[in-house]
């Protein structure tokens, strides 16, 4: 078995040094031969800077590294071009000194590449440009920036840092307009796209009708192009197989239950209408290289600017799953956008769930597991309590009262801890009393399976919480009884989805009072 690529971004290291790579050479060479100027996004950690890499050592004629690969098929020619590849992925200073500072060093490092004069009193663009017309005299160049935006995200909630910014990238890049007679193929990859990247109408790659970067042809949701980042079913089960069967060993797990536990978690990305899934790359090879399906993409830094967007504009939490949206409502300018959805959608917490040609109109959704319990664990000290250690607790319990069957246990638990924690400022609201049921509810850990607002013909389900023997409709209620809950689900007929269902079906009627800050009863037949 070759070792697996934990953390390493280069397409040469990879292959020279007998590393795993799945194979997406195929749509590189598609990508560069449909396409002048391309533009990518994808959320963290899904394998952007390799894609980078790959076509950094393709455009250079570096066939010796695609041996047993299917560019070898496909490509007969292999020129050498210079290839002038910027990652503005570390320009997170959020100052114009550092974007300068730090763009000063990549292109000083690309002049001395290519033996041209050094100046440092020229503006990066100057610069840049000079880079492409000296270096595409004779071999047209290659321009690749990978993560162009992450200095505009770092500045996103200041408006004048943000306009500072803009002006920095949109100088650097606005030379190649005029470079188009000495470029060969350019490629922009980021988490979201801005205004200046934006356009009402489809762009062709040949068009260069439009300033700055509104030509680019932009693939993100291009159903050709949905898998060229990330790990198909079909990959996983042939390419990656003996490592599934590595994890399942030491997991205990037959390579069904693997493969079913693996799709839980780490599935359920669609970038496209043809809804075809890809799995989050980095989370598949830490599994496998620590024997362990666990969480890995989550990144707590990012869930308190989530947090500060979500009080932006005001909303419900609940009511992000199962989005309903046309397209320019979430692959939006992440700057002008008018919710959450772009950013949540752009960074990776909501995905295409489902398409309907007919209102040309997309379903969003939390993509799978190890998204939803990281999502949850950000949110539980803004809407239950900052002592993670009490909730974790609480949630442990509850965990396993649940899956022994035991709701009425798993009920007392959290009226027990919801009345022991702080008092909340933000707690002012029915609707947060209602969310911070839903957060404890998502926080159950990996065993059931929770759906919230599910949608029947006859209304919204509050929650279905799912084991392997039993089916649990819950329908909450602020300061009412239970029994009206329990009323509502018989009048709304919510068990009638499930009535084929072997599993057991429990109606659930739960009170949350204001005045106590807990549960208040709670009937479960």
């Amino acid at each position: 078995m070759k070792r697996l690529p934990i953390g390493i971004q280069t397409f040469e290291n990879i292959i020279e040094e007998g590393y795993l790579y799945v194979d997406k050479t195929e749509l590189v060479y598609r990508m560069t031969h449909e396409y002048k100027y391309v533009f990518l996004s994808r959320p963290r950690r899904f394998g952007k800077s390799l894609l980078c890499s790959t076509l950094k050592s393709y455009f250079e004629g570096r066939k010796d590294l695609f041996e047993g690969l299917k560019m070898m098929e496909l490509e007969k020619e292999w020129k050498q071009h210079p290839v002038l590849l910027i990652s503005l992925a570390s320009m997170k200073g959020g100052t114009v000194e550092d974007f300068n500072e730090r763009i000063g060093l990549q292109l000083l490092r690309l002049e001395e590449q290519y033996g041209l004069t050094i100046n440092n009193q020229l503006a990066p663009g100057t610069r840049l440009q000079n880079l492409i017309e000296k270096t595409g005299e004779n071999h047209r160049a290659i321009v690749i920036i990978d993560e162009y935006d992450a200095p505009l995200l770092t500045v996103l909630h200041d408006e004048d840092k943000l306009q500072e910014m803009r002006t920095c990238v949109r100088s650097l890049f606005s030379c190649l307009k005029d470079c188009d007679p000495y470029l060969r193929f350019v490629f922009l990859t980021g988490v979201s796209k801005f205004s200046q990247l934006s356009s009402h109408t489809p762009i062709r790659a040949h068009d260069w009708t439009f300033s700055e970067l509104n030509n680019l042809a932009k693939i993100s949701m291009m159903p050709a192009y949905s898998t060229i980042c990330g790990i198909t079913q079909q990959e996983l089960e042939t390419q990656m197989r003996p490592w599934v069967a590595q994890l399942a060993e030491a997991q205990g797990m037959t390579l069904e239950e693997t493969l079913e536990t693996l799709k839980r978690n780490y599935d359920g990305y669609h970038f496209a209408e043809d809804l075809t899934g890809v799995y989050n790359p980095f989370s598949l090879l830490n599994a496998f290289a620590a024997g362990k399906i666990s969480d890995y993409w989550f990144d707590t830094g990012t869930p308190s600017f989530l947090i500060q967007m979500l009080r932006k504009f005001n909303t419900d939490i609940r009511q992000i799953e199962g989005s309903i949206a046309k397209a320019n409502d979430f692959d939006a300018p992440a700057e002008n956008m008018k919710s959450v959805l772009p950013l949540f959608y752009q960074s990776g917490y909501l995905t295409i769930k489902d398409y309907s040609r007919m209102g040309d109109v997309y379903t969003l959704d939390i993509p799978n597991h190890e998204v939803r319990i990281g999502l949850m664990h950000s949110l539980a000290p803004y809407y239950i309590c900052e002592d993670g250690l009490s909730t974790s607790n609480a949630i442990i319990r509850a965990t396993m009262g649940i899956l022994e069957g035991d709701m009425e246990g798993a009920l007392q638990i959290y009226q027990t801890f919801l009345s022991t924690i702080p008092y909340a400022e933000n707690a002012s609201s029915e609707g947060h009393f209602q969310t911070l049921l839903y957060v404890l509810f998502s926080l159950l850990g990996d065993a059931p399976d929770l759906h919230t607002e599910v949608r029947t013909a006859t209304g919204r389900i509050d929650m279905v919480l799912a084991t392997k023997t039993d089916i649990y409709v819950l329908e909450l209620k602020i300061d009412r009884p239970a029994q009206e809950a329990l009323d509502q689900i018989d009048q709304k007929g919510y068990l009638v989805p499930f009535t084929n269902d072997q599993r057991t079906l429990h109606k659930v009627g739960i009170a949350f009072s204001t005045e106590t800050r807990t549960l208040s009863e709670w009937i479960i037949k």
